[in-house]
């Protein structure tokens, strides 16, 4: 039979849908399928695998008789039948049932189950990774906060799940492009001169300003810096008008002094985020600053595009993007009446060009965005179908929620360098870049969560991470214990690992691959971090449950009635202690490979 090929031995959800689906065919070419046909049998990846919620029902089960019996003209019983006969003759099999009105439930043999316990450890850190993204460059924008202050919570959010979706998607074989759109033009940006001015002649911030104590900081900093090239910025002229560096007149409202502080403070704010990420282990391939497409000719070259395509039209003295045309709820003035181009031109110029830069263009352009941008989705991907790309696919649009920071069932406001905000640099300095990134990724970027800063702290397997974490470093500990009692892996019978508890973590170690894939495919990190807690607490169970290394006898235990009953329980036979220790061996592996992605430290003792 085909099905042998596909080796069960792996005991990989995937494999046994490869599986399921070869069974199909090998139904309809028997003929003993119905009406079934080829074409009406799903996808691979669309065959369900699951574990049963009741062990004793087998390791894997599968609905698949009950999505074709309709199309087969069968009962779907009737046909689980046939599927169970099929499948029974793959040696890694050991038993097949029907149960209920169709589903197909398989138990793997022991020797077949446990070889996902040698594939780990052959392939170590490449186990889990796939190439099914090989080929595709992404564009993974994200935080790309407006440098007029520190990273606040929110942006330390995208920070953790952006960089750990960015890893994942390069365990799925991508070309993962990490983007920082820098927001340096516009009316922020004069807000932030304007603010840093009235703060060094210690004057109150403007209405529409930034306050906190890092204006001040950087106010002082510009200061320094000018006084030691001999300018004194405080003496240029504050009226509106005058010159900037480059000799060029400014625009009404704006001052000399006022640009010698944009133009020397908007680097150090730069500076200070960029510093921010990598202590939080995030670096970015590309620092792209929204400037660049007004001085490179992206907006004209975008402009142009949309031009050619017939989808701009004037109107009350405005041009206007025919946006309506795909999708979107109103067209969008993209040239104002006053000949300056629209904010919504930028990011038409910004999409255009992620999509034909000459280095490394995206096929498929990932934006990371904040809960206050909803309102942008769909003129964005209104943008995208205009060009010729497909909505939703070329270009991604991920919007995240709220975080909430409390300690002692509070809320954490006050930062005392950036006013009414927690930052990146705050919450870090508290609970650690383990706790703060393994907190943000765990939930899915589309809730609201709180970060209690309590639980965090904790050493307790009450703190997520902790959890995790205690996990790898009791594993280990095992080989530590297993060294010094001279216990080695050599002769290890891994068909004898068949307790229930070896049969769980078996089946959670197997499940990784596709965790990763899937996580890949529906860009959430979150998937990862719940399979690690899941394995965690599997482990946890394991290691209680049986013996790796030999435990000596308590005194009482020694005189006991039942003390040679004690020592067996407590001194497994030398080829099962070996077995387990390489299924502890190859836990510790899909630890250190989860904890990678998500760039959690894997500790070897806690």
């Amino acid at each position: 039979m085909y099905a042998a090929d596909y080796k069960l031995t792996r005991m990989n959800p995937e494999v046994l849908a490869q599986l399921i689906s070869r069974t199909a065919h090998d139904l309809v070419a028997s003929g003993q399928a119905g009406q079934l046909a080829n074409e009406m049998i799903p996808a691979e990846d669309k065959i369900a695998v699951m574990r049963p919620k009741d062990r004793s029902h087998g390791d894997w089960a599968t609905n698949i008789a009950m999505q074709l019996g309709k199309k087969a003209g069968m009962a779907p019983r009737d046909l689980a039948q046939k599927f169970a006969q099929a499948l029974q003759a793959d040696p890694g099999i050991a038993s097949v049932e029907v149960a209920g009105p169709g589903f197909i439930n398989i138990t793997l043999n022991a020797a077949s189950a446990s070889q996902i316990v040698d594939q780990i450890l052959d392939q170590k850190a490449a186990f889990g990774t796939n190439d099914h993204l090989a080929g595709k460059t992404l564009n993974l924008e994200f935080v790309s906060a407006n440098p007029t202050g520190p990273i606040h919570i929110g942006g330390t959010r995208w920070a953790a799940i952006g960089d750990a979706l960015a890893r994942i998607l390069q365990a799925n074989g991508a070309h993962v492009i990490r983007e920082y759109y820098f927001n340096d033009h516009g009316e922020q940006i004069n807000r932030f001169a304007k603010s840093l001015v009235a703060a060094a002649h210690g004057e109150e911030a403007p209405a529409d300003g930034y306050k906190g104590a890092y204006i001040d900081e950087i106010a002082q900093k510009v200061i320094d810096q000018a006084k030691a090239e001999s300018i004194d910025v405080l003496s240029l002229p504050r009226v509106d008008g005058g010159k900037d560096a480059d000799g060029q007149p400014l625009g009404e409202g704006d001052s000399e002094q006022r640009e010698e502080f944009r133009k020397r403070a908007v680097p150090m704010m730069f500076d200070e985020i960029k510093q921010s990420m990598a202590d939080f282990r995030v670096n970015f391939d590309v620092y792209f600053h929204e400037n660049s497409v007004y001085e490179d000719g992206e907006v004209d070259a975008a402009f142009q595009r949309l031009k050619d395509l017939g989808d701009i039209y004037r109107k009350d003295g405005a041009t206007w993007f025919k946006s309506t045309k795909y999708g979107d709820d109103k067209d969008r003035v993209i040239i104002k009446s006053n000949g300056e181009a629209a904010y919504i031109m930028g990011d038409i110029a910004y999409y255009w060009n992620k999509r034909h830069r000459k280095q490394d263009p995206a096929d498929i352009a990932i934006y990371m965005l904040g809960a206050d941008h909803h309102g942008y989705v769909n003129r964005l991907q209104a943008v995208c179908a205009a060009f010729g790309d497909e909505p939703n696919y070329n270009m991604q649009i991920l919007i995240g929620q709220l975080v909430n920071v409390v300690k002692g069932g509070q809320p954490v406001r006050m930062s005392k360098r950036a006013g009414n905000v927690v930052t990146i640099d705050d919450l870090v300095g508290v609970v650690g870049v383990d706790a703060t990134r393994y907190s943000l990724e765990r939930t899915s970027y589309t809730q609201n969560i709180d970060i209690d800063l309590d639980l965090l702290s904790q050493h307790s397997n009450e703190n997520p991470v902790y959890y995790v974490q205690y996990a790898h470093a009791r594993s280990k500990n095992v080989d530590r214990n297993a060294a010094a009692a001279g216990l080695t892996v050599g002769g290890a019978d891994l068909s004898l690992l068949d307790t229930e508890a070896d049969s769980e973590i078996l089946a959670q170690l197997a499940l990784y691959p596709s965790v990763v894939a899937s996580a890949a495919d529906l860009n959430e990190p979150h998937r990862l971090a719940h399979y690690l807690e899941d394995l965690a607490g599997k482990y946890h169970q394991w290691y209680a449950a049986e013996r790796v290394v030999p435990m000596e006898l308590t005194e009482k235990e020694a005189q006991s009635a039942d003390a040679q009953a004690i020592k067996v329980a407590k001194d497994p036979e030398p080829a099962r202690a070996a077995a387990r220790l390489k299924l502890n061996d190859a836990a510790a592996q899909v630890f250190e490979n989860g904890l990678g992605l998500l760039a959690i430290t894997a500790p070897d003792k806690m």
